[in-house]
């Protein structure tokens, strides 16, 4: 197991949250409090970074959508970036990849926000 970071830092687009390690029901708590602390303007592009992703279990998916309730109260987007390929098959599995913008990396949703 490898321990939840998240990091926090500002784009020209919005907020950007680095989610890396494992994503899980014990850790889920974590992304939802580093949610809680960011502050999001309407017309912002809230993203987030899986790309140091490793694990994501299902019951922990359900953060993921908590980050695009948030972003619809501010008026604001969200999108994911970087996803690994075994999180992108979740994604699908419970439909999630036709709520989410998904693009291949970080600069890729930026500049495609602009």
């Amino acid at each position: 197991m490898s321990p939840l970071t998240i990091t926090a830092r500002d784009a020209a687009t919005g907020p950007v949250l680095e989610i890396n390690g494992d994503l899980d029901h014990a850790t889920a708590p974590e992304l939802r409090k580093a949610l809680d602390g960011l502050t999001l303007a309407a017309r912002q592009l809230l993203l987030l970074d899986l790309a140091g992703l490793e694990f994501c279990d299902s019951s922990s998916i359900s953060a993921l959508p908590a980050a695009r309730n948030l972003a619809t109260e501010h008026g604001a987007d969200v999108a994911l970036a970087a996803v690994p390929a075994d999180i992108a098959r979740i994604l699908r599995v419970v439909g999630l990849d036709r709520v989410f913008s998904i693009h291949p990396d970080t600069s890729t949703a930026t500049s495609a926000a602009c």
